[in-house]
């Protein structure tokens, strides 16, 4: 089994930063993606970006692209989500996912893919 905590959301204004944190633990070896996702109240969820665990690929969401920065370590433990410019639409509860993916490049994004989720961090963009 493996467990998802996420960390480091808030409430910022238009244009600031945020960095969330997401912490695997259990049985770190099920996966080889993680990917961060995000559901505004009354929306469906929807991908942000996915960074596959043993290589240097990415993958973004274009509403995030040039904003966003994913990040993780090799050992499987941690993920990051710089997120910078903030925007009002950016407002939403973000999970943390992990799953085991091969194939298309579009499997990142796609939430069926991910086995694993934590329990989500607010973050609120306001002024």
């Amino acid at each position: 089994q493996v467990q998802l905590v996420e960390s480091g959301g808030g409430s910022v204004q238009p244009g600031e930063s945020l960095r969330l944190t997401c912490v695997a633990s259990g049985n770190t070896r099920a996966f080889n993606y993680m990917g961060w996702f995000r559901q505004a109240s009354g929306r469906e969820r929807e991908a942000v970006a996915g960074a596959y665990l043993d290589g240097p690929m990415t993958v973004y969401a274009d509403s995030v692209k040039g904003r966003f920065t994913i990040s993780r370590i090799k050992d499987n433990t941690t993920a990051w989500l710089q997120m910078n410019s903030l925007k009002y639409e950016d407002t939403a509860v973000y999970y943390c996912a992990a799953g085991m993916i091969w194939g298309p490049l579009e499997r990142v994004l796609a939430s069926d893919w991910y086995a694993y989720w934590g329990q989500g961090t607010q973050v609120t963009v306001s002024s």
